[in-house]
């Protein structure tokens, strides 16, 4: 009897080994693809347990989380032929399989020189198309997402997918520092000028409108002054009128009083010469008492 242990542990140990061997497992935070005498026969497994040929099949397992290219910072020109020192990193991850390892054969190093081969030329063309300010300032949050979105299409058929770029810092020589805020500033001016011109426009319109308005205002209050000078003399004479027929005799006597008070009741008035007997002074020939 124990001359057949020695065999059967052997055959058992075999059988655990061949065993292990068929079986793999493939974790959700894994991609995998499975090769047979070095050619690929299946890719892009789902998680869990899965059978393979021993000795005749391998598995190869990649990364499926989100890596990081942190590259040192690179030179490029900017549309004014001006050189800037960018500091970026892309963020990436292992989409397809099968593609991967097509593209790749599943060398990571090549993956990450493709990818920095794709970054590049994405922050070459968007600097080529743009000013030093530009990539500074206005327009470098348009320019990254535009990074993104084309360097997905050129990063597809690695199998992988961009997630994110970001550009952490741009350096720029002290001769092209200088310009860019001598730049800015007279944009700034301009901008200001501009605005100056707008503001003064606006007040003149304002002003113009105001002068109208005022215009307006002063005509229709003469218009009402006149009309209602025009209903009070209108009543005026109605009561001249009326008192006249009233008695005629005190009528003419306030009249006359009337015309003595403009003209001989204020002060600073002109010289009248007027003959005594004038009908002017009739009222008053008539106050003086006879002798």
């Amino acid at each position: 009897m124990n001359r057949w242990i020695t065999p059967i542990l052997v055959i058992l140990a075999l059988a655990i080994f061949v065993g292990s061997q068929s079986v793999f497992i493939v974790d959700e935070r894994e991609a995998v693809v499975k090769l047979r005498f070095g050619e690929m026969v299946a890719e892009n497994y789902e998680p869990g347990l899965h059978f393979k040929l021993p000795f005749a099949e391998r598995v190869l397992k990649f990364e499926r989380r989100i890596l990081t290219l942190d590259h040192r910072p690179e030179r490029f020109l900017t549309q004014e032929r001006k050189n800037v020192l960018v500091d970026f990193f892309v963020k990436w991850r292992i989409e397809d399989a099968g593609d991967f390892y097509r593209a790749t054969r599943g060398d990571m190093n090549r993956a990450r020189e493709r990818m920095l081969e794709i970054s590049r030329a994405g922050i070459r063309n968007e600097f080529a198309r743009r000013t030093v300010e530009d990539v500074i300032a206005a327009e470098r949050m348009e320019m990254m997402r535009l990074m993104v979105d084309r360097g997905r299409d050129a990063a597809s058929a690695l199998g992988v997918t961009i997630v994110d770029f970001r550009i952490k810092q741009i350096e720029l020589p002290d001769d092209v520092t200088q310009s860019v805020f001598d730049r800015m500033i007279k944009e700034r001016r301009r901008d200001a000028t501009l605005l100056r011109a707008q503001g003064e426009e606006g007040a003149e319109r304002i002003r113009a409108d105001a002068d109208r308005q005022r215009e307006e205002i002063l005509a229709d209050a003469y218009r009402r002054a006149e009309e209602l000078r025009g209903e009070g003399d209108a009543r005026a004479t109605e009561i001249y009128a009326a008192a006249y027929e009233v008695d005629r005799e005190f009528f003419s006597f306030y009249r006359s009083l009337v015309a003595y008070r403009r003209a001989i009741g204020q002060e600073d008035q002109d010289i009248m010469v007027l003959e005594p007997d004038s009908e002017f002074f009739r009222y008053f020939k008539h106050m003086i008492p006879e002798d």
